[in-house]
């Protein structure tokens, strides 16, 4: 396993964690999750929040639209792309 190995796999796996948070932001709107999910839930928020905090000081919630993820979403897709290709 060289290092552009180790780095897409990193890439993926926070993208994993990017749909998870997607999702749960979507999830929590309708539902309360049990305490036992908690901890989990926040340290998905925590691993996120830093990088999409980043992306929210340029482009802003649109109609109450989080569009910080889908920018990031691109952005490791391509990464991931160019690690694939080196």
């Amino acid at each position: 396993m060289d290092i552009g190995d180790l780095l897409s796999y990193a890439l993926q796996a926070y993208l994993y964690i990017l749909i998870a948070r997607i999702l749960l932001s979507w999830v929590t709107m309708v539902w309360t999750p049990p305490p036992a999910l908690t901890p989990i839930i926040r340290v998905i928020y925590e691993l996120t929040e830093p990088l999409m905090a980043y992306f929210r000081r340029f482009i802003p919630p649109i109609g109450g639209f989080d569009l910080s993820p889908l920018i990031i979403f691109f952005i490791i897709s391509a990464l991931m792309n160019v690690v694939g290709q080196l």
